[in-house]
């Protein structure tokens, strides 16, 4: 097809001879700008072929998942676009947790569909990061099915469960960073885990990945010397060296100031559009949410008190729901 033909609103990942340097960004939606707009000139050819190649995987992962639902008959969910239907990426069903006498999730029930985000909103202590450790392997369900990519993970051993992080990764709190070795050498890691790369290679993906979540030039530095908002940058470059199918980001936003939020939220909503993520994000932070989310789950006294999209949101007259956006819309008014 010619450019001449190519329609404006078309989002297409460039290709490494394709590149978007007479695009508008301004003129596009901020999930179609391209995220390799801020890599520099020798990086990029790498830094795209790498991320294509991510991106074509994680479309093939999507509808595999939905192929496998339709073959097994499996309930379906319909897309929040309304676009055909999938089955889930990701789902609860009917999971329970609790620490000795404390009930943290109680027969918790929500599902995510192939590229979609959806955003775990709640008080503290209700269960959200406890849900993406379950998701992850790192705590075990008491109860209920816990279903990633077609696979019910509990009763997996260990050998399993890292065959599970390899398709999805987490974005801590914390970064998670190892802090022993210097920033580049973090991102490089999952890289030289492949044994498929040349070093030159791995370079130029590690500097372009750096450049590409705003944190250009610091490969050299030890975390430590970075801010909160730089480590959680520098730990979704981390994750995206790893070409995970999807990614969980636990409280993105929490402690860091308010541009870097913006920039953050804007980065995860480029990386679900481009790469076909599918996305889960803890947050107490409703403009994040509304940025991000196609669904939404509202996490209540150990229970799923809401699922839905966040239209269906707005509109719900649950006491306890419309109590915390107000208390929201009270702590971050417009």
């Amino acid at each position: 097809m010619a450019d001449s033909d190519r329609k404006p609103d078309e989002c297409e990942y460039p290709g490494p001879n394709n590149s978007s340097q007479d695009a508008t960004p301004l003129e596009s939606p901020p999930e179609q700008q391209d995220l390799t707009a801020e890599v520099a000139p020798e990086n990029k050819e790498s830094v795209i072929e790498f991320m294509a190649a991510a991106a074509q995987q994680n479309e093939a992962a999507n509808e595999a998942v939905a192929a496998e639902a339709e073959a097994a008959d499996l309930p379906a969910g319909e897309p929040a676009n309304g676009d055909g239907k999938l089955g889930p990426y990701i789902a609860f069903e009917h999971v329970s947790k609790a620490f000795g006498s404390l009930v943290v999730l109680d027969d918790v029930s929500f599902s995510i569909l192939p590229g979609e985000t959806l955003c775990i909103l709640g008080r503290s202590g209700v269960g959200k990061s406890v849900s993406l450790q379950i998701l992850m392997g790192f705590l075990r369900a008491d109860s209920g099915n816990v279903m990633v990519a077609g696979e019910n993970i509990c009763g997996f051993n260990e050998k399993q469960l890292q065959e599970v992080r390899r398709k999805v990764t987490m974005v801590f709190q914390n970064g998670a960073l190892f802090d022993s070795i210097s920033v580049g050498e973090n991102v490089a890691f999952p890289l030289r885990e492949r044994h498929d790369l040349a070093e030159d290679q791995i370079l130029q993906i590690v500097r372009g990945m750096l450049e590409m979540v705003g944190v250009a030039g610091m490969e050299d530095v030890l975390p430590s010397d970075l801010s909160t908002g730089m480590k959680r940058s520098v730990a979704i470059a981390r994750a995206l060296a790893s070409q995970p199918e999807a990614v969980l980001y636990d409280e993105p936003t929490t402690m860091v100031d308010p541009l870097m939020g913006h920039l953050l939220g804007s980065l995860i909503a480029r990386l679900k559009t481009q790469l076909h993520l599918t996305s889960i994000v803890v947050t107490h932070d409703m403009r994040f949410a509304r940025k991000l989310a196609d669904r939404v789950v509202f996490l209540h006294q150990g229970k799923a008190r809401f699922f839905g999209t966040m239209q269906e949101l707005d509109h719900s007259d649950d006491p306890i729901l419309q109590e915390f956006l107000a208390l929201d819309a009270l702590v971050l008014p417009a």
